[in-house]
């Protein structure tokens, strides 16, 4: 017995969706996050934040608040998940999108070849034909030329 009209394909396609790799690529990453995000924020709380405590003199960082009008305001919990988010991206940029940046470049892989727009300097993809920043008309007598950085090297 059918409930919907169509439900198989519906499940097919359900099906076809969760197997692909990109979804279950997505969930291991959502939860590999949330596992990392939590060790951070352990180590924020158990080790940076009785240092910041014990060099501004308070016992307890973490429960640091002013109150205004019978209003409390809880700057220290604030200062924690700013620590947390430094942590979290610096670890991410500098052990994720530092290496696999340069792995790419090595091997060649999804090297996006990018020019400065000649009227915004705004980096575009060398085979635009219109500028999206500041649209810009390309023509055929427009010649890339590298970006400020890829001349360094």
């Amino acid at each position: 017995m059918r409930i919907f009209k169509g439900s198989k394909s519906t499940l097919h396609e359900f099906r076809t969706f969760v197997v692909r790799a990109n979804a279950i690529d997505l969930a291991i990453g959502v939860a590999i996050g949330a596992a990392f995000t939590a060790v951070v924020n352990s180590i924020v709380t158990g080790m940076f934040t009785p240092i910041i405590s014990a060099l501004m003199g308070h016992t307890n960082f973490a429960q640091l608040h002013f109150t205004i009008r019978g209003s409390s305001f809880e700057y220290g919990a604030l200062i924690n998940a700013v620590i947390s988010l430094l942590i979290v991206a610096a670890v991410l940029f500098f052990f994720v999108v530092k290496p696999l940046g340069a792995l790419r470049s090595r091997l060649g892989i999804d090297v996006a070849i990018k020019s400065p727009c000649p009227a915004c300097r705004s980096d575009i993809s060398v085979g635009a034909r219109r500028c999206p920043m500041c649209t810009e008309v390309l023509g055929d007598s427009w010649v890339p030329v590298p970006a400020d950085d890829e001349q360094k090297s």
